[in-house]
């Protein structure tokens, strides 16, 4: 059974930083797409930020410049670092696996998904 937990989330202020982590259980992630989405309050799954298994990366717009996501193969571990908050970053932020080669697919097409960490920003 294949298992993402994510965790780091929490109350940062506009212009600190937080780094989430995503730790994988079940499966290798080594050969697969991960990425990071987020769901703001009364919002649909926003994508952030994907990493191929090439280590090829894809950011939103909306992020790009100011998060990185990154993969750890050995600790079957990616993460999302996330530097210059600003109070709209506010949201529960999931990762999620897809076996696919596609960067920047749909949070319904994604294999698997985890549970999310609450990541706010004040003003």
């Amino acid at each position: 059974q294949v298992r993402l937990v994510e965790s780091g989330g929490g109350l940062v202020q506009a212009g600190e930083s937080l780094r989430l982590s995503c730790a994988a259980s079940g499966r290798t992630i080594s050969t697969t797409v991960i990425a990071w989405f987020r769901q703001a309050p009364g919002k649909g799954h926003e994508f952030v930020a994907a990493i191929s298994r090439t280590d090829r990366t894809y950011y939103a717009d909306s992020v790009k410049g100011r998060f990185t996501i990154s993969r750890d193969n050995a600790k079957n571990t990616a993460f999302l670092q996330m530097d210059s908050l600003k109070p709209e970053d506010t949201a529960i932020y999931y990762c999620a696996l897809s076996l696919s080669y596609r960067l920047n697919f749909p949070w319904s097409s994604a294999d698997y998904r985890g549970q999310g960490t609450q990541v706010t920003v004040s003003s």
